[in-house]
């Protein structure tokens, strides 16, 4: 089989949650460019329908604006998807949410608002879109889930970023568990495990030259992800080469898990 048709995604539905900026918005670009249909949504409205604006420029991007982590914003997004598909390809459950305080400090709040975000919020729209998987699937080209998960759930933090880190390892588990019990209705479901990339979570440490200099050298690969890593990652997962992976945890960290 010819490399163009292993990693071939055109004519695909994908949603991608918090899909208007940072790892996010990359996925969803890798997605657009390579022909497939692309439905972002965020929390945002002007955020989410700008970025989908720009990403229509290359292909089909629709913005459904909505906070998932409530049980309305899921009904609404849901509502809003299924009327206007009825299979879904590929599930990329990405948008996250991160909490640092000190030991002593850690406040509830900032427990409930992560769980509730990078856990809570996967688990329930997966379930809700299972129809559309299904109707999607097939033995020889299975649906997909993909979960952003962090190298954080692989390894022990440097920071105070406990509940993050909690809901990293704990989504990672939930997509081998998720991946256990709908196999059979040719469903895979796969995490990825980035390590630092551009976006709004990790500005506070890129944004100062000093900072992004030793986050980079903490890298085995001296060097933080690049969009085309982590497009080049789920196109891989959402494709006929990856069509036979399910239950993984993919570390995305140029190196990090290897080092401790």
């Amino acid at each position: 089989m010819l490399i163009s048709e292993l990693f071939d995604v055109s004519g695909k539905v994908a949603i991608v949650t918090g899909g208007s900026r940072g790892i996010g918005e990359m996925i969803a670009e890798g997605l657009v460019k390579n022909g497939v249909k692309t439905y972002i949504t965020s929390r945002k409205a002007s955020d989410c329908d700008a970025t989908a604006a720009r990403l229509s420029e290359f292909g089909e991007c629709i913005s459904i604006p909505a906070d998932l982590a409530s049980a309305e914003g899921l009904e609404s997004f849901t509502a809003a998807f299924t009327e206007a598909e009825d299979q879904l390809h590929i599930l990329v459950n990405n948008a996250g949410a991160a909490w640092g305080a000190p030991l002593g400090e850690f406040p509830e709040m900032g427990f409930d608002k992560v769980m509730n975000i990078n856990v809570k919020a996967p688990f329930m729209l997966s379930q809700a879109l299972l129809p559309q998987l299904r109707a999607a699937a097939s033995a020889e080209d299975p649906a997909r889930i993909i979960m952003t998960g962090s190298i954080d759930g692989i390894r022990v933090p440097f920071g105070d970023n406990y509940s993050y880190s909690a809901s990293k390892a704990a989504i990672h588990m939930l997509a081998r568990h998720l991946a256990h019990h709908i196999v059979a209705d040719h469903i895979t479901v796969n995490s990825i495990a980035p390590g630092p990339f551009e976006s709004k979570m990790m500005g506070y440490m890129l944004d100062d030259p000093d900072s992004r200099k030793m986050v980079e050298g903490s890298v085995p690969r001296k060097r933080i992800g690049t969009p085309e890593d982590v497009a080049g990652t789920v196109i891989f997962l959402a494709s006929r080469a990856g069509a036979f992976m399910t239950g993984n945890v993919l570390p995305l960290d140029g190196g990090i898990s290897t080092h401790g």
